[in-house]
């Protein structure tokens, strides 16, 4: 299938949608359909997946409709998969590979510079390439937290070395480890790829201070095609 992000009408838009096979993720008419459905989210704003189902298409047809006038003619099933949209702030785009990886960020700032749309551009392909699972550290449940810290406290215990430590230092250990874990799962705490001496968020402070405003990420989305999916194997 294939993932796409776009920004019309200053609405940012990132969909997903598959086919049985590669082949028909290059097809013309397949790549087309996507980005129209991507132009119907951007419109009508739909809640889910049978609400954008129903939406008109443009062309007389819903998009259902339109879908399967698709299928008849490319022979292969195809389907929406998911959607996300945002509607404010500055929105920037990145797809790679064709569509393979699609990624939505979305700014809130009041400058228009090219350096904050370039600033969105980087940090749309470091999510592309690091694959954080949260915007910031704040976003980390508790439970993931005591999960995490379990998982540090065992291995401890396992090891000869650090079993017979005190609780004090293990619960050091295990802190410099939750910091460890903020680094490689939270986007804004992760290195800068392009300078990784400083985090992201250093980073975005330091270009809205050159600018002399704020910027602010506010949010996310990256869908990986097929991400999930079990997929048929042949030998």
């Amino acid at each position: 299938g294939m993932a796409y992000a776009a920004v019309i009408d200053g609405i940012g838009v990132i969909v997903e949608v598959n086919a049985e096979s590669d082949f028909v993720a290059k097809n013309d008419l397949f790549v087309d359909y996507v980005k129209g459905v991507a132009a119907v989210v951007a419109k009508e704003n739909p809640a889910d997946l049978d609400a954008l189902y129903a939406c008109a298409y443009g062309n007389g047809k819903t998009v259902l409709e339109e879908q399967n006038d698709k299928v008849l003619v490319i022979g292969e099933n195809i389907k929406v998969r998911r959607f996300a949209r945002y509607d404010t702030g500055l929105n920037v785009p990145y797809v790679h590979m064709g569509g393979r990886i699609a990624v939505l960020v979305n700014l809130e700032t009041e400058s228009t510079d090219a350096a904050v749309v370039e600033l969105g551009k980087d940090i749309a392909m470091q999510i592309c390439a690091m694959n954080p699972s949260y915007l910031d550290k704040s976003d980390v449940s508790q439970e993931v937290l005591d999960k995490e810290k379990e998982i540090q406290l065992a291995l401890m215990a396992n090891d000869p070395k650090m079993a017979a430590k005190p609780d004090k230092v293990k619960e050091g250990i295990v802190m410099g480890k939750l910091g460890k874990y903020y680094e490689e799962n939270c986007l804004l705490q992760q290195a800068f790829v392009k300078e990784n001496k400083i985090s992201l968020e250093k980073h975005v402070a330091e270009i809205a201070k050159q600018l002399g405003g704020k910027i602010t990420v506010k949010a996310f989305t990256r869908f990986a095609t097929g991400e999930g999916i079990e997929k048929a194997e042949d030998d």
